[in-house]
């Protein structure tokens, strides 16, 4: 039975600017406003459909589906609850910001979900030339994350294996900030020796060393009022550490070869691949620093839990790569780069796809243009000899520890998306990442 629309909550629906629609706990749209069906559907009145058909064309809730549904997590919280999720548009897939909040009668009783769609360009879902794109639920997560804290002025720790595309989200989030008018300004850690690293950080004044023969604007100078994007933090030398330290405590830093000082305005974000923790208790990186720009840790996946991105990755290089050649890839190469592994992840695709570009001139790519990829070497070997979850010489566990055993193990070792693996598991997706942050502590989506 169609739950009836208060006469009040249709009227504050249909003032809602942006598209907005009323569901009830069935998934079944009850009432939209104007924007809602103008944007999606043309202005056609879809009332009665399921949102998961309306906005997906699937036949069963996105939950069940591998993605994370706002609307079953606000049945579930019984509050207010922001997802970042994928909405198909006229145009395309498209990322939408879904705040989905309980209507409650006077007794508190949730008459109906009333859900509020802000379309976002963080990222995309359809093939782009440059940014992010992807689809995946491993990705659409971090991407979540970084939604969230775009506009925050915290400093972000971006972690994950080289290639995984860690300056693009830095600019992701830069572009998102309030700060976006203001420069970006990205620095490679590696390989500065200390007198380089200061005199590029905070420049240096003429005739402070050899060589000094002009006053030098350092980085941090060049950033004011955006952002720092310092890559590879894990390579900075303990000697420079305490520097960076010191300008993150007290915001002020002094040119070399210079007494005056000078108030620094910035958001900072750093990026590694190196195990910061596994560094600090060796010694070789400085804990209060890691306290410092590590407010907001975000894990970036690597591509091979991203495999249903893939084809989509590979269609927005080539556009970058080959813009006038308008190269396309057949289903069978997108099938066959979706089967490798991707030791050196995004990088190494684009790689792969220049090679191809070059073999194929003006025709589409087969699997014949990849035969890098059909080396025995070069595919995923089965692992002969794993250390077991647990040994019958082993003292008895409780059944705790040893699902978070279980867990770690196949965080480390299972090779396809998340979302299969739950489904291996049987359980939903979004039962497997919730049991990961409770059992092992740590956002789902983290690894050893």
């Amino acid at each position: 039975m169609t739950t009836p629309i208060n006469k009040n909550h249709r009227q504050a629906l249909n003032a809602i600017s942006d598209p907005a629609m009323l569901l009830d706990a069935n998934y079944r749209i009850l009432a939209t406003n104007s924007a809602y069906r103008d944007v999606y559907h043309g202005g056609e009145d879809v009332t009665g459909e399921h949102c998961y058909q309306s906005s997906h064309g699937y036949d069963r809730p996105c939950d069940e589906a591998g993605e994370c549904c706002p609307l079953k997590n606000c049945i579930n919280s019984n509050a207010t609850e922001q997802l970042l999720h994928v909405h198909h548009s006229p145009s395309g897939k498209e990322y939408v910001d879904v705040e989905t909040s309980p209507i409650k009668d006077s007794q508190g009783q949730v008459l109906y979900y009333r859900e509020i769609l802000k379309q976002t360009l963080i990222a995309s879902a359809e093939p782009k030339a440059s940014g992010l794109v992807g689809v995946s639920p491993s990705f659409t997560q971090m991407l979540d994350e970084v939604h969230k804290v775009a506009r925050e002025q915290i400093p972000v720790l971006l972690l994950g294996e080289s290639g995984t595309g860690k300056e693009l989200i830095a600019r992701a989030l830069h572009d998102a900030s309030d700060r976006a008018r203001k420069p970006f300004v990205p620095v490679e850690c590696s390989g500065l020796s200390e007198m380089l690293f200061e005199s590029e950080l905070f420049g240096h004044h003429k005739g402070a060393f050899t060589g000094a023969l002009f006053d030098k604007e350092g980085l941090i100078e060049v950033a004011q009022g955006g952002t720092l994007f310092l890559d590879e933090i894990g390579d900075v030398p303990s000697s420079l550490q305490v520097k960076l330290l010191r300008l993150l405590e007290s915001r002020t830093y002094r040119k070399v070869g210079e007494t005056k000082t000078r108030q620094a305005n910035f958001r900072l974000i750093c990026a590694t691949n190196r195990d910061l923790n596994q560094m600090m208790e060796k010694g070789q990186f400085r804990q209060d620093l890691y306290y410092r720009i590590s407010t907001y840790p975000i894990q970036l996946p690597p591509l091979r839990e991203r495999r249903e991105d893939i084809g989509l990755l590979a269609r927005s290089i080539l556009l970058r790569i080959s813009p006038k050649l308008s190269l396309s890839l057949t289903n069978k190469a997108c099938d066959h780069l979706s089967r490798y592994p991707f030791p050196g992840n995004i990088r190494e695709l684009v790689n792969i796809l220049e090679r191809a570009r070059i073999r194929a001139g003006r025709t589409q790519l087969t699997p014949a243009h990849f035969p890098d990829l059909l080396t025995p070497l070069q595919r995923v070997k089965p692992t002969t000899q794993q250390s077991p979850v647990w040994s019958p010489d082993e003292a008895i566990i409780t059944l705790k520890e040893l699902e978070s055993r279980y867990l770690r193990h196949l965080l480390k070792t299972y090779p396809n998306t998340q979302a299969k693996l739950a489904s291996q598991l049987g359980m939903s997706h979004r039962t497997l990442t919730r049991k990961i942050s409770s059992t092992l502590g740590k956002r789902p989506y983290d690894q050893d």
